[in-house]
């Protein structure tokens, strides 16, 4: 097979100690958009996600829950992969860290950075976060606890443990971002790793007593450890693919790929993870994506504060793809946003009941009411649109796209404003006006169907029938 159209894009794989929130909803919809645009533009696409079950916080949850870790990982798991229907996603595989093909291919992995010479044992006196399941220097504590998880009591752990030479491969990783200024974006997310990088590197442990914390993949050939979370669930970009099997064909065609993540994964996505590809002889990823944090009204979101969302609770109120347009046009990738109920009403009543919404119910209402017959093209005939909503989706800038857009669907009601089809009694000069807009409406919702799936597709069927009639209302006022 030709790997010159193939792509492959994986999110990170969260934590299933809680439900699923609206800044993982926003990562995995990034990511689903731009799968659905390689796909529409002839690649053969693999999509992963999944999650990732194993680490010291999963094993205290399912204590504090009285049930088995291995229940308590099947029913969050089962959560995340609602999302697939609740957000109306295309990913084509779902890893749990817990699969047998995953436990082995770690194992695998171990097993050449042991050979190469970057794993060594030695005791281990840190100060660990269980929230981050990462170590913290005295510089990122405020008052003895983590700053991101201020309601959590820093774990003291003095033990033996396996570590990874991750000093070995400053120069490699240096060399890495100077020789490929795009393998990070946006670039000021380079520039921060660059900057860490170049400070210099501490080795980090890559394992856990099994008889504090025996909920993890098993060293080989040592009993008494568990591997650490993060060089566990790291190696899921790769056994998805098959790496580590009796068969390693999908990942020969598809490695390496996108990777999309959160700031707060950066060092772990763009410093750990491909030391521990050059370590074992792997390629390095093709790209990484970060992307910002979303606030709420101005504040970062915690369960302290009371103020996390969960997208499944505006999926009831405005459904799916209104959370989807909001997720993509009102945060931005790269930076930081901003959630509020009242900025989301704001949003649907003005571009999508009062925009969107109006316009195609308008359209095809005056179509009926004049019983006309249209001859519209599915394929999109604004090459002039196309070509600007894709200059900005090649740059993964989603809102500018949909700027672009809605400022179309603006000059569609302006043209209708102007021409007053429903004032005018020739028949034939009513088509005209209807059919170029028509036209338009169809173009818009191809060009949508990469953000708004179920949207695009009810436009589209109904501008296909022979006879069309008033729309059933697509965005209810709020």
């Amino acid at each position: 097979m030709s790997t010159s159209k193939n792509f492959y894009i994986t999110t990170t794989l969260p934590y299933v100690n809680s439900d699923p929130h609206i800044g993982f909803a926003a990562e995995i919809i990034r990511a689903d958009v731009i799968a659905r645009y390689k796909r529409k533009n002839g690649f053969r696409v693999v999509f992963n996600t999944g999650v990732d079950e194993h680490g010291l916080k999963i094993y205290q949850k399912a204590k504090e829950n009285n049930i088995s870790t291995q229940k308590y990982c099947d029913i969050y798991a089962q959560k995340f992969l609602n999302l697939k229907k609740d957000l109306s996603l295309s990913y084509d595989k779902f890893i749990r860290t817990t699969d047998k093909n995953h436990v082995k291919a770690a194992q695998k992995i171990f097993l050449k950075c042991l050979e190469n010479g970057d794993i060594y044992k030695k005791n281990y006196k840190i100060k660990y976060c269980v929230g981050c399941e990462l170590e913290k220097t005295e510089s990122e504590l405020i008052n003895n606890r983590c700053s991101l998880h201020p309601n959590q009591e820093i774990e003291l752990i003095n033990e033996e443990n396996y570590f990874f030479r991750f000093s070995a491969y400053q120069k490699k990783l240096l060399n890495l971002y100077k020789n490929n200024k795009n393998f990070i974006i946006p670039s000021w997310r380079l520039n921060e790793i660059e900057k860490f990088v170049e400070k210099g590197l501490k080795d980090f442990s890559i394992s856990r007593l099994k008889e504090k914390m025996p909920w993890g993949v098993p060293i080989p050939n040592d009993n008494n450890h568990v591997m650490y979370v993060w060089f566990d669930a790291l190696v899921n970009y790769i056994s998805t693919l098959g790496w580590g099997s009796d068969s390693e064909d999908e990942f020969n065609n598809f490695w390496p790929g996108i990777q999309v993540a959160g700031k707060d994964n950066l060092r772990q996505q763009a410093a750990m993870w491909q030391a521990m590809l050059m370590s074992a002889g792997i390629k390095t990823s093709k790209q990484i994506l970060i992307w910002g944090f979303i606030n709420s009204n101005g504040q970062k979101m915690s369960k302290s504060l009371g103020n996390v969302v969960n997208p499944l609770d505006l999926i009831k109120k405005y459904g799916i793809d209104a959370t989807r347009y909001y997720l993509l046009a009102e945060i931005p990738s790269f930076e930081d946003g901003d959630f509020t109920n009242e900025k989301m009403n704001i949003k649907y009543n003005a571009d999508l009941a009062n925009g969107l919404g109006n316009l195609v119910s308008r359209v095809t209402n005056m179509i009926e009411k004049n019983n006309l017959s249209l001859k519209l093209d599915t394929e999109i005939k604004d090459k002039i649109l196309k070509e600007k909503t894709n200059k900005s989706i090649e740059k993964f800038y989603f809102n500018k796209a949909l700027k672009i857009i809605w400022e179309k669907i603006k000059k569609n009601d302006e043209f209708l404003s102007k021409k007053k089809p429903w004032k005018l009694n020739d028949k034939q000069e009513i088509k005209e006006i209807l059919e170029i807009i028509s036209q338009s409406i169809m173009d818009i919702a191809n060009i949508l169907d990469i953000f708004m799936p179920e949207t695009s597709e009810k436009i589209i069927k109904h501008f296909s029938q022979e006879k069309i009639k008033k729309i059933s209302i697509l965005f209810p006022r709020i």
